[in-house]
C-alpha cells in the first residue's frame, strides 16, 4: 500500500488561500460548548450531508461528466474494478470541516441552525489552524466514540472551485486524485466561498474499522485562543449571550470586546 504522509500530502492539488485568510465557521451554541469541554473539531463523511435544506447530496462526487470515462477505466491487476469504483470508495472514507472565507448572512442564515440557544461563530486564523491540526495529526488524534483511529488518514485543505456540475469534466487527458472531487462543487453552492478541510484516506484495499458519518478531531479550545488560531467567537442575534457567557466562564474560556 502507498504510504502518504499525514499532513496535506495533496496541497499542490489545491488552491490555498494566503496564510492570514481569516476564516468563519456558524455553529449551533449547543454544538460549541460541546465541542470545547470535549476537545474536538467535528467533521462529516462528505457522502452523508442531509442535516440542513440545501446540503449539497453530491458532495466529494464524481463529476457527471467524468463517470462513464472514470468507469471505463479498470486496474491492470483487477480487470472488475474501475477508477469509478475506487473513486466512490473515497467518498466513503472522506470526511470534511467546512469553513467560509466571508462573514456573510448567507453562511449565517444557512447554517447552525439545529439549536434552541442560537447561533455562534467561530473566526479563526488559517495557518495557525492548520499549524494545530497538523500537529494533531502528527500525533494520530482522531477518535469516533471510544474508538481512537490509528493513522490511517491525511489531511487536506483548500478552496472550492464551483463550476456548472452538470456540463465541467476534469478527466479529459488523466485520471484526477481522488482527493481533488471533493474540491469541486456546483455554481448554486458559490456563495459559501469555502474553505474545506478533509479528513481522508485511501480508496483501495480494506480496513478493520468503521468508516462512520463522522469523526471527532482532537482540538483544544483555550490553546487555540491563547495561540491566535481563534481570533473572536461572534454570536447572533438570537444568541441568548448571558447562558452563552456563563457556559465560556465555567469552560474556563472568558468573554472578549466583540
Amino acid at each position: 500500500m502507498v504510504e502518504l504522509k499525514p499532513t496535506e500530502p495533496h496541497k499542490d492539488l489545491l488552491i490555498q488561500p494566503n496564510d492570514e485568510q481569516l476564516l468563519y465557521k456558524i455553529m449551533s451554541m449547543e454544538n460549541l460548548i460541546d465541542s470545547i469541554s470535549k476537545l474536538y473539531l467535528h467533521f462529516n463523511r462528505v457522502d452523508s450531508y442531509s442535516d440542513f435544506p440545501n446540503a449539497d447530496k453530491y458532495d466529494g462526487e464524481q463529476l457527471p461528466k467524468d463517470r462513464p470515462g472514470n468507469t471505463a477505466s479498470k486496474f491492470m491487476k483487477a480487470p472488475d474494478s474501475s477508477a469509478a469504483d475506487s473513486y466512490d470508495l473515497s467518498r466513503k472514507r472522506t470526511y470534511a470541516c467546512c469553513l467560509s472565507l466571508g462573514n456573510s448572512d448567507y453562511i449565517w442564515n444557512e447554517y447552525g441552525n439545529s439549536g434552541a440557544k442560537g447561533k455562534v461563530c467561530l473566526v479563526f486564523n488559517f495557518d495557525k489552524l492548520r499549524n494545530m491540526l497538523n500537529e494533531t495529526f502528527q500525533n494520530s488524534v482522531i477518535q469516533h466514540k471510544q474508538t481512537q483511529y490509528s493513522q490511517i488518514f491525511f489531511i487536506n485543505y483548500g478552496l472550492i472551485k464551483y463550476v456548472d456540475w452538470n456540463e465541467y469534466q476534469r478527466n479529459q487527458t488523466a485520471l484526477l486524485n481522488p482527493i481533488e472531487y471533493s474540491y469541486i462543487k456546483d455554481n448554486k453552492y458559490n456563495e459559501e466561498k469555502e474553505l474545506k478541510i478533509t479528513i481522508s484516506t485511501l480508496g483501495v484495499g480494506k480496513f478493520a474499522i468503521p468508516f462512520p458519518e463522522s469523526l471527532q478531531c482532537g482540538f483544544d479550545f483555550r490553546a487555540a485562543i491563547a495561540n491566535g488560531a481563534i481570533q473572536q467567537i461572534l454570536h447572533g442575534p438570537d444568541c441568548d449571550l448571558s447562558f452563552f457567557i456563563s457556559e465560556l466562564k465555567k469552560l474556563g474560556i472568558y468573554k472578549y470586546e466583540g
